[in-house]
């Protein structure tokens, strides 16, 4: 068993066909379980069991380094984590090549990388230690370092799966050689696999150690290796607060392809664990609603729901009472702002539904009505014709950044909390029922600087309301000072 495991979760993705709950400013790592935890928390507590753990990394885009640092300090891991900042997404391959690039620098090319998707759901935790138990040890013990995969055994045919057809025995009655890997097949295909028990669902989720990783990508796939090498020297030594930003120029040469086509496929040293975990990938709406337990009709409901004279369907309700009627077959999910009805069939189409709002340019494609940032959220709980009116929580210690805008002016109202406010020259502190007023082109900044939590009321005004009307002069969060951000950014 090695000592020197360094688990690494592949935080990313939109998630698009958990849209609404997943969207691509709080994609599908972040949603809440029964339990009450985030997929991503769920991941990281699921390796907290197996020994030898010398640090968690987590591969991640800038944009939720905040998200992820938030949501890993209320698990309370008992290791240190290093997070891998990517400028945009790509694929599993640079993501695993820069994770084994630093984990060879930092611990070593002996040391075992578990890389596991954040967005996995696994009922029989004991089942996945094991499982992982045997693939560290396949992977450290074997002088050729082989490079092991988990395996799902298929509960029946499901096309939404790729499939590992398992070769010769190797040890133990679950371990195998690969024959070959198969993308999503068609259904006939499917049913096929299940029927033959030969197959099992490929489940994202590798163990090898740093030195199989990179020696394997440099005979097979040298330009993801080259490129990884690129970015990951780029970056230099340096990190801060376990944080590394690669760069985005390096970044964006590195080829966009899965850590499947690039390595494992084409490997002769794989070895396949065959594993019954209780496992769910939480790909679609209707995968959601198998992870949870259904009464005698087939129902399942989360928070206040009511289903009548119903079959087979599956509610997640949030503020307000959905009663669903007479319905078979159906996923019905709300948000504040959004509300998805679908076939439970037709779920993983939910993607196209996406695909058209953005294509329109519609927020609700990409924001929630909730907008998390670093230093808290707002809400927008109204707007019309040249008014917009916004909730904002800043968190204890948070400040927003110091900005004006040129085509609004705002009005504050502080709610509960003491917010402290840079107008201009000026500097005041606000409490309970007290206001301001920000006038168009003026510099203004918003902090809490107490241990409470400030809510205000933003009231803004102007004939442009766009969140890319910010000019930024400094910011504690990174974001570019002296230059206007453009996009769907918030204060």
């Amino acid at each position: 068993m090695s000592m020197n495991l360094v688990p690494v979760i592949l935080c990313g993705g939109a998630g698009t066909r958990l849209w609404p709950v997943s969207r691509e400013s709080m994609p599908k790592p972040f949603m809440r379980v029964s339990d009450g935890h985030s997929l991503l928390q769920a991941t990281a507590r699921r390796v907290v069991g197996l020994p030898g753990v010398a640090q968690l990394a987590v591969v991640t885009n800038v944009a939720y380094s905040y998200k992820v640092a938030e949501d890993l300090a209320a698990a309370d891991l008992p290791w240190p984590v290093a997070l891998l900042l990517e400028p945009e997404g790509r694929n599993t391959a640079p993501a695993i090549a820069l994770a084994a690039l630093w984990a060879q620098r930092e611990h070593g090319k002996d040391c075992t990388l578990l890389v596991l998707p954040a967005d996995h759901l696994i009922q029989d935790v004991e089942a996945f230690q094991r499982a992982c138990a045997q693939a560290i040890e396949l992977a450290a013990g074997c002088a050729s370092g082989r490079l092991v995969t988990f395996g799902i055994t298929p509960t029946g045919p499901d096309t939404a799966f790729g499939y590992i057809e398992r070769g010769e025995p190797l040890t133990g009655d679950n371990v195998f050689t690969v024959k070959r890997f198969v993308e999503k097949p068609a259904r006939q295909t499917a049913e096929q696999y299940a029927r033959s028990g030969n197959f099992a669902w490929n489940s994202g989720m590798f163990c090898f150690t740093a030195d199989a990783c990179l020696e394997g990508l440099q005979r097979h796939a040298p330009d993801v290796l080259d490129a990884a090498r690129a970015t990951f020297e780029s970056a230099g030594t340096r990190s801060a607060g376990g944080q590394i930003a690669f760069d985005a120029e390096t970044f964006a040469a590195q080829p966009n392809i899965s850590i499947d086509y690039a390595l494992m496929e084409r490997a002769d040293n794989v070895a396949l664990i065959a594993c019954e975990l209780g496992w769910n990938d939480v790909g679609s709406w209707k995968a959601v609603s198998d992870a949870h337990e259904s009464d005698a009709q087939g129902n399942a409901a989360v928070g206040p729901a009511l289903l009548m004279g119903s079959r087979n369907t599956f509610v997640q309700a949030q503020d307000r009472l959905i009663a669903a009627v007479g319905v078979e077959n159906l996923v019905v999910v709300d948000t504040p702002d959004a509300l998805l009805v679908a076939h439970k069939d037709a779920s993983q189409q939910v993607k196209d539904v996406v695909a058209h709002l953005k294509k329109s340019g519609a927020a609700v494609a990409v924001e929630h009505a909730t907008v998390h940032r670093p230093w808290g959220t707002y809400t927008v709980l109204t707007e019309g014709n040249g008014f917009k009116v916004k909730r904002i929580h800043v968190k204890p210690g948070a400040s927003l950044s110091l900005q004006l805008h040129h085509r609004r002016s705002e009005h504050w109202v502080v709610i509960s909390g003491t917010a402290h406010v840079t107008r201009g020259e000026e500097s005041v502190d606000l409490g309970p029922n007290q206001s301001t007023y920000i006038p168009v082109g003026v510099k203004h900044r918003l902090a809490n600087r107490t241990s409470l939590p400030l809510e205000i009321v933003e009231v803004q005004c102007g004939d442009y309301l766009g969140e890319d009307d910010i000019e930024r002069f400094s910011d504690v969060y990174g974001r570019v000072p002296g230059a206007s951000q453009s996009g769907r950014t918030a204060p």
